[in-house]
């Protein structure tokens, strides 16, 4: 049986690709706040739809666009496997919740586009993909073996 209360650091390689997977993810939420403040259209090439999305009432939260707040969850994730790659183990279990939060809300999103915009964003499906892979990160660290704590 697994102990999830531990603060056990995960292998180095898993939080690598914590903080790598979460760097694409901030760079393609980034992207689309960027676009989203400064008016312009993003490509849309390989589904159709990007701006249905991207300009339905489901782009903004409280007049935020949505990005943003991907970007800043991105941005903590990265930060949050940056600091456990460097030793700081005591945070990894932050990363799962954040993940666990991050790929719930990716859920949520993909209905919304699938069943209520009925078009989808080739932008906000890599952020759906890129936090499922952190999720999937988390729930495989804890199931490899472990490295020592580091003092």
């Amino acid at each position: 049986m697994t102990d999830f209360s531990t603060n056990t650091a995960p292998p180095r390689v898993i939080s690598a690709a914590g903080f790598i997977i979460a760097l694409v993810g901030l760079v393609d939420a980034g992207y689309l706040t960027a676009k989203h403040y400064s008016g312009t259209a993003v490509p849309c090439s390989l589904v159709a739809g990007c701006e249905t999305v991207l300009t339905s009432e489901w782009s903004e939260i409280v007049g935020i666009p949505t990005a943003l707040y991907g970007a800043v969850a991105y941005f903590a994730a990265f930060s949050i496997a940056f600091l456990v790659f460097n030793g700081n183990s005591t945070l990894w279990n932050l990363f799962g919740a954040l993940s666990s939060i991050m790929f719930i809300a990716s859920l949520g999103f993909i209905y919304i586009q699938a069943f209520v915009i009925q078009a989808f964003c080739q932008y906000c499906l890599v952020s759906a993909a890129t936090s499922t892979l952190l999720f999937v990160v988390y729930i495989v660290s804890r199931f490899v073996g472990k490295q020592p704590e580091r003092s």
